[in-house]
């Protein structure tokens, strides 16, 4: 039977996944500081299981975006009208959007799904990509078109998707940011800080989904009932406070842009390297 010490880990776990999912500073990044340095769960789960529940664990944020953006999830398979439109998907947003957005990803998430587990679930990795994200962004903000071209996610096209999604594959390297990589993509070709960060969510949801089930399958034969309310305190705390978060953060994207992101991710990088390096 889990104890109450660990379900207390679980909650902190989900906490953090939940404030940070959608800021581009790497929720799982951060999962793994916290687990690797302070709660020590690879002692309790093993490494794999511990693994697969920061991965898990994101679908409480997942779930939040559907709850949120529910109208423009219906809207991709033409059963919801937005802002009095035709139902016709043709011509606007929709399902095939996301999907040439999250292939890239999905394949070399399937090529190299073992290295990750057994490489990059290390803090030292996260702070590599913390600093590569951070320039990335600041890369973004600076070289951006000064009047986004693309103003409203029916404006994407498939082309565009495709492009924003190979930057995905970036955020591959855990510590990197998927937000980061995604709308960082976005914005250097062409799109506003705000319709780069929907596109971004919406691409999450199938992706966490499918890259959930994966790890879950892969590492069926380690997991046990016993972790079952582990995960589920997890998951209800990352829905809870990713719900909290999500609003605030589509608005303030629009304000403050990319670079206080990135200059946080330098200092949490540095101060990282004080306390492993020194």
């Amino acid at each position: 039977m889990v104890e109450i010490i660990e379900l207390l880990k679980a909650l902190i776990l989900g906490f953090v996944e939940g404030m940070t999912e959608f800021a581009p500073v790497s929720s799982t990044g951060h999962m793994i500081i916290v687990d690797d340095m302070w709660l020590k769960t690879e002692e309790f789960l093993g490494k794999y299981p511990a693994n697969t529940f920061k991965i898990v664990v994101q679908l409480g944020s997942i779930l939040a975006v559907i709850v949120v953006m529910w109208k423009r999830m219906l809207s991709l398979v033409g059963l919801y009208n937005i802002d009095g439109q035709s139902k016709s998907i043709n011509g606007r947003f929709n399902l095939v959007h996301v999907i040439v957005g999250m292939l890239p990803a999905v394949v070399l998430g399937f090529a190299f799904k073992d290295f990750i587990d057994d490489h990059l679930f290390k803090v030292e990795h996260v702070v590599y990509a913390l600093v590569a994200g951070a320039i990335l962004m600041i890369a973004a903000d600076k070289l951006a078109p000064r009047k986004p071209k693309v103003d409203s996610l029916d404006k994407i096209s498939y082309g565009l998707a495709f492009k924003v999604g190979l930057v995905q594959c970036l955020s591959l390297w855990p510590g990197f940011s998927r937000s980061g990589a995604t709308i960082s993509g976005g914005v250097l070709f062409g799109m506003s800080h705000r319709v780069a960060a929907d596109f971004t969510f919406i691409m999450a949801v199938p992706i966490m989904a499918g890259a959930s089930l994966v790890s879950v399958l892969k590492n069926w034969d380690t997991l046990s009932m016993d972790y079952f309310g582990f995960y589920a305190v997890g998951f209800i705390s990352s829905f809870i406070f990713a719900l909290l978060s999500i609003k605030f953060f589509l608005a303030l994207i629009s304000k403050v842009k990319l670079m206080p992101f990135a200059i946080y991710r330098l200092v949490l990088a540095a101060v990282l390297c004080v306390i492993i390096f020194m």
